[in-house]
């Protein structure tokens, strides 16, 4: 039988999801379709609309081989399991004679667990088990969601938390659900021939292609132990997202409440000489950090580094001793044992981590004005990491609307163990880039409008001129407004300051769920949203909603930020450039997210106004520029006004 051709698979596919094929998108296939081939790696810059989904799709169910997808977002994963993927192998299936298998894998966390459900969730205080249905009150909100759960797990077919609708509190889906370390594993549970979580891996290690997301990816590369089942081929889909939450995965933390609870956790299964040794060393960890103060620990104080060996010690012990205890006076002393273990050694991982101080590492305390401090550790970089892990004996694709900073893929590369394309070399993964371009004119769609007139934004204290200017080019825009601040105090203080100039309802990030702002915001074109990262990267509003997307100022990391800082100076101690490697490389892919807000479909046209006069005036402003899409570039605030006044009496006109 001939095989069939890739151009005839896609345009099928894309048929089936109502949709027309585009230059950009049959040239990102035929690009996967080549690495998967060749067995080597490929960077794929493809723009907002491009159909990127089916441009990796198409050829990696062609492939017939074992493929596994991985994405950052979890309202990705689901557009790709539940639209995306049904489609596209039914759409396939005539010429492929085959209907290939896809499901979805996460983290145990996300699953249902019924042990947990039906035997109840060891308790800190108290011996045993206690009975979350029984100790939460029915009328309360964790009782409430706690009984819709009980009933939810009779009904559920696969126990996945993103299949509860509506969703509960994490408080209450932590009463029903554990983590890895606490699992008791399927030939020791009770419940292991019903458990979602392995009713999840089974699916997978049937499935052709296996939809992930990042940190389980990272956990499957870090911790040694596979999580994800053999495959062939990778595609990381926003790629861009990849290295800080690898990084995030690979991050460890202390607190004293989190060390307080391993040791009530413990205290019942060891003898108590073992138990106090335990207790003292809380102790002393707890007094250390109640004089913590905020920053990098370039080198461990004495007093830090006493309490941190008392407690890695202490926590040693523990393990050891109950290993070789028991107690027929634990109710369900299996699970109760798994979950103490589990308490315990986090505590010695991160506190022996800590005191072998790698150069690799950057410590630092944080503290929070309710929960207190926090001690952390994490990797100076990741980039070893991802090159020995993620490159070997495996084609990887990695794909975004933002792989290309400052006009070329270097900087993404390197942030990934990639040595600069094209270089040769023994141990050198080989891989190309390709920008696929997007479908959208931009610069007849879009104004970059940067607006030099204002004064430079300090540290601290709100921008009078800022102000100003935000509130005029709202009014210009009719609304239709969102607003990206670099952070919750500048979105609150222009919210505050805004709700009582405009007559335009405001809309805050955490006033509301996120789901339901962004709902609000595209109901209303006279509707302004204001919020802060998330913001940035999660929001698709096509349409006249949102004709102006503003960004208070360029998004640096805080100067204070412990591990930007510390990679900065890494990076000058080699000889390079800390600021644009890191700081600028930061701010770069934010912007680019941040912009790509605009224009979501052809017909959208707007304004991307940046208020930070250096976008226009510093050095680094034309690398940042050039990450940007390429929006007709302005300065002048009057033009910047009669264009926004014009789109707004179109839109205005259009919808009467």
């Amino acid at each position: 039988m001939t095989k069939p051709s890739l151009p005839d698979l896609l345009h099928a596919a894309v048929s089936a999801v109502g949709g027309t094929e585009r230059p950009g998108q049959v040239a990102m296939a035929e690009a996967v379709a080549e690495a998967i081939d060749d067995n080597s790696h490929r960077l794929i810059q493809a723009g907002t609309g491009t159909g990127k989904s089916l441009g990796y799709l198409v050829p990696a169910l062609a492939h017939g081989e074992r493929v596994v997808v991985a994405t950052a977002t979890l309202a990705l994963q689901r557009q790709l399991v539940e639209r995306d993927l049904p489609r596209t192998v039914e759409a396939l299936h005539p010429q492929l004679r085959r209907r290939p298998q896809f499901a979805m894998l996460k983290g145990r966390s996300n699953y249902l667990c019924l042990h947990r459900l039906h035997e109840g969730a060891p308790q800190d205080e108290e011996e045993g088990l206690f009975d979350q249905f029984e100790a939460a009150t029915p009328t309360s909100k964790l009782g409430q969601d706690l009984l819709r759960l009980r009933d939810w797990a009779d009904e559920t077919e696969t126990g996945d938390r993103d299949d509860l609708t509506p969703g509960a509190s994490d408080k209450a889906w932590a009463q029903i659900s554990v983590s890895s370390r606490e699992c008791l594993g399927a030939t020791k549970c009770a419940y292991g021939a019903e458990c979602f979580a392995e009713a999840a891996r089974e699916r997978a290690k049937l499935a052709d292609v296996v939809v992930t997301n990042h940190a389980l990816l990272a956990i499957d590369a870090i911790e040694g132990a596979p999580v994800l089942p053999q495959h062939e081929v990778l595609i990381v889909d926003e790629a861009h997202e990849l290295v800080s939450r690898v990084t995030g995965v690979a991050t460890g933390e202390l607190t004293p409440g989190q060390v307080n609870r391993a040791v009530k956790r413990a205290a019942k299964l060891v003898d108590e000489k073992t138990a106090d040794s335990l207790q003292t060393a809380s102790e002393t960890f707890e007094r250390v950090m109640e004089l913590a103060l905020p920053g990098r620990l370039e080198e461990i104080p004495e007093d830090l580094g006493y309490a941190l060996m008392a407690l890695r010690d202490a926590a040693r012990s523990v393990i050891s001793a109950i290993g070789t205890t028991r107690d027929k006076s634990v109710h369900d002393e299996d699970a109760v044992r798994k979950q103490a273990l589990a308490a315990v050694e986090s505590v010695h991982g991160v506190a022996e981590r800590i005191t072998q101080g790698s150069e690799y590492d950057v410590v630092w305390y944080e503290r929070h004005d309710r929960f207190g401090a926090t001690l952390r550790v994490a990797p100076l970089s990741v980039s070893g990491l991802l090159r020995e892990k993620l490159f070997a004996e495996r084609s990887v694709v990695l794909t975004s609307a933002t792989l290309k900073l400052g006009g070329d893929f270097n900087g993404v590369a390197a942030s990934m163990g990639l040595s600069p394309e094209g270089v040769e070399g023994e141990d050198v993964p080989q891989w190309k880039g390709l920008d696929v371009g997007s479908p959208f004119d931009y610069p007849k769609q879009g104004i970059l409008y940067v607006a030099k007139h204002l004064a430079t934004p300090g540290r601290e204290g709100t921008r009078g001129d800022m102000m100003d200017e935000l509130a005029e080019l709202i009014e210009a825009a009719g609304g239709r407004t969102l607003g990206l601040f670099s952070s919750m105090r500048g979105a609150k203080a222009a919210a505050e300051e805004l709700r009582g100039r405009l007559e335009n309802p405001i809309l805050l990030q955490g006033e509301e769920t996120l789901g339901e702002l962004i709902k609000a915001f595209a109901a209303d074109p006279k509707t302004c949203l204001f919020g802060t990262l998330s913001l940035w990267q999660g929001v698709d509003v096509p349409g006249p909603s949102c004709q102006l997307v503003i960004m208070d100022r360029i998004p640096f990391p805080r100067p204070d930020d412990p591990l930007m800082s510390a990679r900065q100076k890494a990076v000058e101690e080699r000889g390079g450039n800390g600021f644009m490697s890191v700081a600028a490389t930061h701010a770069a892919l934010l912007m680019a997210q941040g912009a790509g807000r605009l224009v979501r479909a052809t017909g959208d046209k707007g304004v991307v106004a940046v208020l930070d006069p250096r976008l226009a005036t510093a050095r680094y402003g034309s690398f940042l520029r050039a990450t940007l899409p390429d929006f007709w570039y302005t300065t002048d605030r009057n033009q910047v006004r009669r264009s926004l006044a014009a789109i707004d009496a179109a839109a205005t006109a259009e919808d009467k």
